[in-house]
């Protein structure tokens, strides 16, 4: 047993949960580029990746949602099952640089435009999103990233800043989300055979560090003002447009 591999297993896990149980996503964008260093398998790191997203997810909702939007979330669940076919043929038939290089300049142009355009102009992006079925194309989105690279979150958190959300709307809709297209992905990983005993083994280890992150998470997200909030997921929309676009070069 290399207990050295196992301790900067554990460490990227923790690191990806602390983002995720702080502003409710961002994990994989923590935990999948520390685990491509070491020596363990990709499908061993995607699916260990999804089982911790999942398991967040899962000790939120024990926590307590209290802003929950059923209707919303309807529509993103719903549409996410429609889009992870697609997904599947975008494995086979799409590279995968063409997508990191369109989703990096999206959530640039994006987070970059929402962080020095007037309220007034934000205000009509909002009243725009927030009309009947615009989170379907969100949804579907998700689905097709997901089921294609793990990149389910992009799509819903987009829709979620641009909806303005309270911080806690965002943080409890996005987990409501992201629990159910978890379990999703979970389940394909497990029907693909990617999981294995060396899985096993990482994610019991890693779930004392998980509960961990949940907890100190709980204490970031506490003390971050609400008036701040937005203005801190967009600027790291902006650094994850930056890393996947640099992530070409």
């Amino acid at each position: 047993m290399n207990y050295s591999l196992i301790i900067y297993v554990v460490g990227a896990v923790f690191l990806g949960s602390l983002m995720r149980s702080t502003f409710g996503f961002g994990d994989s964008v923590v935990s999948m580029p520390l685990l491509a260093l070491l020596p363990i398998p990709f499908s061993t790191a995607v699916s260990l990746v999804a089982l911790v997203g999942f398991t967040v997810a899962l000790f939120s909702l024990f926590s307590g949602w209290n802003k929950l939007d059923p209707a919303i979330l309807k529509q993103l669940s719903l549409s996410t099952l429609a889009g992870i076919p697609i997904g599947l043929l975008l494995v086979v038939f799409a590279e995968r640089a063409w997508i990191d290089l369109f989703l990096g300049l999206l959530l640039v142009l994006y987070a970059g435009y929402s962080l020095v355009s007037a309220s007034r102009t934000n205000h009509s992006i909002q009243q725009t999103v927030s009309r009947p079925g615009y989170a379907i194309p969100f949804g579907f989105s998700s689905g097709m990233l997901g089921s294609a690279y793990n990149m389910n979150g992009i799509p819903v958190v987009l829709y979620g800043t641009m909806r303005n959300w309270t911080p806690d709307e965002f943080k409890d809709n996005i987990q409501a989300h992201f629990l159910i297209s978890s379990i999703l992905i979970v389940l394909s990983h497990f029907l693909s055979g990617f999981w294995t005993q060396e899985l096993g083994l990482y994610y019991a280890l890693s779930l004392p560090v998980i509960i961990m992150a949940i907890k100190l998470g709980d204490i970031i997200y506490s003390k971050i003002q609400v008036d701040k909030f937005k203005t801190i997921v967009l600027i790291i929309i902006l650094l994850l447009g930056l890393f996947m676009l640099a992530s070409l070069i």
